[in-house]
């Protein structure tokens, strides 16, 4: 039997199911509310927020966005069972074709350095590891 996946922009009745796709896969951290980040996603660029879903179930979500120098992916998770499946490959590159749509040159994205098992993926899909140093600031605390 064959799966059929389909790619679509977040729905706000996804909520609860990406939230815990997200906290299985670990991306999730005690600073940062992950429904304050979908808030703050579905008010700008709301199109580029995308899940995965399979007869109902979602299976994968992408975030993504464009500055107008660059875009970045962020999210990127599948469930557990499903992984190994193509589901973050068909994510990644319908991300990619909304930022290229919209005159994106380029794409980035950060891994976490204890996130080793994710950099295979990212390597077989063309993404090239960079020896940079990132920092950040939060502006508002969650």
């Amino acid at each position: 039997m064959t799966t059929h996946t389909e790619i679509r922009v977040f729905e706000t009745g996804d909520t609860d199911a990406v939230v815990a796709l997200w906290e299985s896969a670990g991306l999730t951290r005690p600073w940062n509310d992950p429904r304050a980040d979908i808030r703050r996603k579905l008010a700008v660029q709301r199109e580029l927020f995308l899940v995965a879903v399979e007869s109902g179930r979602i299976v994968g979500s992408v975030m993504a966005g464009y500055d107008g120098h660059r875009g970045w992916l962020y999210y990127l998770a599948t469930v557990s069972d499903r992984r190994g499946a193509g589901i973050g490959r068909m994510l990644v590159e319908a991300a990619e074709t909304r930022l290229i749509a919209m005159g994106c040159p380029k794409v980035q994205l950060m891994v976490r350095t204890e996130n080793e098992g994710v950099r295979g993926f990212y390597d077989s899909i063309g993404y090239e590891p960079f020896d940079i140093w990132m920092t950040g600031k939060r502006l508002i605390a969650d």
